[in-house]
């Protein structure tokens, strides 16, 4: 008898002990499967690529002489084939924002309101709201753990080979694909294409909208990038080598000007016909330059961060605002 009594609380036990989640979080998992183990997938090959990656380049580097030799004395085949991989791999994750945005947040409510999934939860012995929460942190999480992993990893590698590539940190290529700026992109995308579907509550229109909308952002973004900070201003003599600080800067602009401190435009004086005299003649002796140092980056990035955090959270509150009100 008392064997026949444990037998059922041993059952239960068995049972709670295979099925380790339960509730939301369950649901969550099963409803969104497909996009967890392709999130899962991209991170993992996506992390042993760039691991890979980097260890080949630098190999290479190494037995090529570098860094004992100058990047400029490296062979131009080799310079040439480690620019390209890196490019390469800066291109995909350049996608991530508008991957995220299209096939994670345009259909996360839309999706549910369009087929009526979303008045069956309401229905059950869960609120709206909570329903709504675990949605929103289930897709956000997931691009935060995506974009941090390969976000850290791709900067990690930049770091080790920034004086042999081409592209400088202000680019889109390594501005946009490092911490913390990939996953702060990424977030507003992805909370942009929830709130397209929440207006829309239709998945394949707000997936279409809000492709469209992401890539126009996107582009607006490559032209603010400069306006985050003050660019800073270095004067030097005409035909004399760079300051240090110029050292992993990048150039905003570039003038000339007089040792009083006046510029005029680049092409001042080149039209003349004896140019030398021309600027002696104005006082011309520096060459200026506009730029923002290496040790700015991280400011521009969090400046840049911040606002598309802020934007994000703003257009999470549009969501639950507007999920709440309207009918299912």
């Amino acid at each position: 008898m008392s064997v026949l009594a444990r037998t059922p609380a041993r059952q239960e036990a068995s049972f709670g002990g295979r099925r380790r989640i339960r509730g939301l979080a369950w649901l969550m998992v099963r409803q969104h499967r497909a996009a967890l183990i392709a999130c899962t997938a991209a991170t993992l090959i996506g992390a042993l690529w760039i691991i890979y990656e980097r260890g080949t380049m630098l190999d290479t580097l190494h037995n090529a002489g570098w860094p004992a030799k100058p990047t400029v004395a490296l062979d131009g085949g080799t310079a040439q084939s480690i620019d390209n991989s890196f490019n390469n791999l800066a291109g995909y994750l350049g996608y991530l924002p508008l991957v995220f945005g299209v096939f994670i947040g345009a259909p996360l409510l839309s999706a549910d309101q369009e087929h009526g999934t979303a008045r069956l939860a309401a229905t059950q012995s869960v609120s709206r709201l909570r329903w709504l929460l675990w949605k929103l942190g289930f897709a956000l999480g997931l691009v935060v753990v995506t974009t941090a992993v390969l976000g850290a990893l791709f900067g990690w590698w930049w770091r080790a080979l920034r004086t042999v590539v081409s592209s400088d940190w202000l680019s889109g290529t390594v501005f946009d694909n490092t911490l913390p700026v990939l996953i702060a992109l990424t977030l507003f995308t992805t909370t942009l294409g929830i709130a397209i579907g929440a207006l829309t509550r239709r998945a394949v229109t707000a997936m279409a909208v809000t492709f469209f909308t992401s890539a126009a952002f996107l582009l607006v973004c490559d032209h603010f990038r400069t306006r985050l900070a003050t660019p800073r201003r270095v004067a030097f003599p005409l035909d004399g080598a760079h300051p240090a600080v110029l050292d992993g800067a990048v150039q905003v602009d570039q003038w000339i000007g007089t040792a009083s401190g006046k510029v005029y435009g680049w092409g001042t004086c080149v039209s003349d016909a004896s140019p030398e005299a021309c600027r002696a003649r104005m006082g011309i002796v520096n060459t200026v330059w506009d730029y923002f140092g290496y040790d700015q980056m991280a400011g521009l990035q969090w400046t840049a961060a911040g606002f598309l955090l802020g934007g994000s959270a703003l257009l999470v509150a549009l969501v639950v605002w507007r999920t709440r009100r309207q009918a299912l």
